[in-house]
């Protein structure tokens, strides 16, 4: 069996294990073979579904999506909070002050991703609504799509914009904007790792192998920060420096799913639901299988801090083409 595994670049963790090669041996004594499948992070519920792809990770807005849309998805693991991943910037000098001041004004964020999740609560909290009191809107294709969109904000043509990873490194150094929001002060904002319902009912040692795998990877990047960010640096744009910081401030440690976060999720489906970015209400918990998470802790729990396979030792893999599943 070969399991098809979703790959992007805005998921540090799967994206750095589909590089330094410790998954392969481990499930080669399964007798499993793994293929890296490059995809959109707002695809892989969908992906899933149809089957095209078996295992993945993104952030909290996909799954709920997925579930709204019957696709019929298990949770796996979550990363640990992500603080400082991402925030919410405006014009220094402009006229938003709250997130009320943010009504009729267009909002430049990776609409889909957990974006759409931070968004929409804070909104929610000052009484506003997603896709009612806002234009959220995507930013351009890389490589302009930074660079376009701090013009933009600069120049008042935009009320908003969520800047994360590298790209936010590289603003908040910018006297021109200013902080409205962090993340941190609104949602969790953790990585959420999740795969087909079969998948998870039949091949738990699967799920734990690649689990283990995971946290492995973000224990070679805890330990190999520079390198990482020269990576990422090189496939994705961006400075090494810039990526730098932005890694640094990950957590690189995995949890299994816990009640307080199928909570946070329910939280969000509902805001969603109220404001129709999905077609209806969800239970997330449905997508919770209570078995698996004694093998996910026991494989975290069980993941090497001391990694020693030649592939880790230094990443020379060929990078991922830059490129998504066909529509």
């Amino acid at each position: 069996m070969t399991i098809k595994i979703g790959v992007h670049g805005a998921n540090p963790s799967l994206y750095l294990l589909s590089r330094l090669g410790l998954l392969e041996p481990a499930l080669e004594k399964l007798g499993e073979t793994v293929e890296w499948v490059p995809v959109q992070g707002t695809r892989v519920a969908e992906l899933l579904g149809t089957g095209a792809i078996d295992f993945s990770g993104t952030g909290s807005t996909p799954p709920i999506a997925g579930q709204a849309a019957d696709h019929d998805i298990v949770y796996t693991a979550v990363s640990a909070p992500r603080p400082e991943h991402g925030a919410l910037l405006v014009a220094a000098d402009g006229p938003v002050r709250s997130a009320a001041d943010l009504r009729g004004g267009t909002i430049v964020l990776a609409v889909g991703s957990w974006q759409t999740h931070f968004v929409a609560k804070a909104l929610h909290r000052a009484g506003l609504a997603y896709g009612r009191d806002i234009t959220a809107e995507r930013p351009p294709a890389a490589p302009v799509s930074s660079g376009d969109t701090a013009r933009r904000l600069r120049d008042g043509e935009i009320a908003g914009w969520v800047a994360q990873g590298a790209e936010l490194s590289a603003a908040l150094r910018d006297p021109a904007f200013r902080v409205l929001l962090k993340a941190r002060e609104i949602i969790t904002d953790r990585s959420v790792f999740f795969a087909r319902r079969d998948l998870v009912e039949n091949r738990p040692d699967v799920v734990a192998t690649l689990t283990r795998a995971l946290q492995e990877a973000d224990n070679w990047a805890a330990a190999h920060i520079a390198e990482a960010a020269r990576v990422h640096a090189d496939d994705q744009g961006g400075t090494a420096e810039d990526w730098h910081r932005a890694l640094a401030d990950l957590p690189w440690r995995l949890e299994p799913v816990s009640d307080a976060f199928i909570a946070e999720q329910q939280e969000a489906a509902d805001i969603f639901a109220e404001h129709g970015y999905i077609p209806r209400r969800v239970v997330v918990a449905d997508a919770r299988v209570a078995s698996i998470e004694p093998t996910v802790a026991e494989a975290l729990a069980g993941a090497g801090t001391a990694l020693t396979t030649s592939a880790a030792a230094g990443i020379e893999v060929p990078a991922l083409p830059d490129r998504a599943i066909p529509s």
